[in-house]
């Protein structure tokens, strides 16, 4: 079992890091030069057995919409929850924000109310200005006076979410992982990793993805707009930001993994923030 795992997982990331690695080329990277005929590549005018050959998967386009909705007008929250005392919609995106003024004392989130989505996409662009965020799915609601997890204490708040998380945070330690918030696991995959969450809740690295940690933060904007692209289908979620692979995990952990659930943004405590969310479209699959 565990050969036949690894080796489906290694195709996968072999196949998301040629994907990318192709979506980052220029044009004149991908054609061959005036005049000159193209490469003869894997299965290109040779393979002609095998119907036509292989040349690889097509990239992503970040732009490419077909089959999503938008579930953010622009204009309103309609259709979303949360404080609006640090929640607002303005200039096309949601903002959420914390000043010296107006702290905040635990986590609150903005949830969406549209559904628990199982299989889909989310493709969304943020930008930040401080301190921490992240992207929410496949989460729990957990009401007030609820245990928190840490201690005696108990969730103060009325809008706070557990579960999956593509974290984000302003110095980009952190932007690019997927993280379970308030769960018992934590990190589930670090940035630049595919991992898998076996039965037992024991972490494994299964290999590393197209380039290492380091390599990805410095494609990440700081207090810019950025592209976040999530792929929840069965056990695997898969991170993408601006057009890279930046974190895979397949978790087998079936007492706390979650196979469906809420989306929602994440204002975190801290010094003052703004956190921006904008061009939110889901595709459910």
């Amino acid at each position: 079992m565990w050969r036949s795992f690894f080796g489906a997982m290694t195709a996968v990331i072999a196949l998301a890091s040629l994907a990318v690695s192709t979506a980052t080329q220029s044009p004149a990277q991908q054609q061959p030069p005036a005049g000159q005929p193209a490469a003869q590549g894997r299965g290109e005018g040779r393979g002609q057995g095998r119907g036509g050959g292989f040349g690889g998967p097509a990239p992503l386009n970040l732009e490419d919409r077909e089959g999503f909705a938008s579930i953010f007008d622009g204009t309103s929250l309609e259709g979303w929850e949360g404080d609006r005392a640090y929640w607002k919609a303005a200039d096309g995106a949601i903002v959420g924000e914390t000043t010296a003024a107006n702290p905040l004392k635990e986590n609150t989130f903005l949830i969406w109310r549209g559904g628990e989505p199982a299989d889909f996409e989310l493709k969304v662009q943020f930008r930040m200005n401080a301190t921490n965020s992240g992207i929410q799915f496949r989460s729990t609601h957990l009401p007030q006076g609820t245990p928190s997890g840490r201690g005696d204490a108990r969730i103060q708040g009325r809008w706070v979410l557990k579960g999956y998380q593509a974290d984000i945070d302003f110095d980009n330690r952190f932007t690019g992982m997927i993280y379970e918030e308030r769960g018992p696991r934590g990190f589930l995959a670090p940035r630049g990793v595919a991992s898998y969450v076996g039965p037992d809740g024991a972490k494994k690295t299964i290999g590393s993805l197209e380039r290492n940690a380091d390599e990805l933060k410095a494609i990440i904007k700081s207090a810019e707009w950025n592209d976040v692209h999530i792929i929840a289908r069965g056990a695997t979620l898969v991170n993408i930001v601006n057009g890279h692979v930046t974190a895979l995990v397949v978790d087998d952990d079936a007492k706390n993994r979650a196979l469906k659930g809420l989306i929602g943004f994440q204002i975190h405590t801290g010094p003052p923030m703004k956190i921006e969310f904008r061009n939110v479209y889901l595709k459910k699959l």
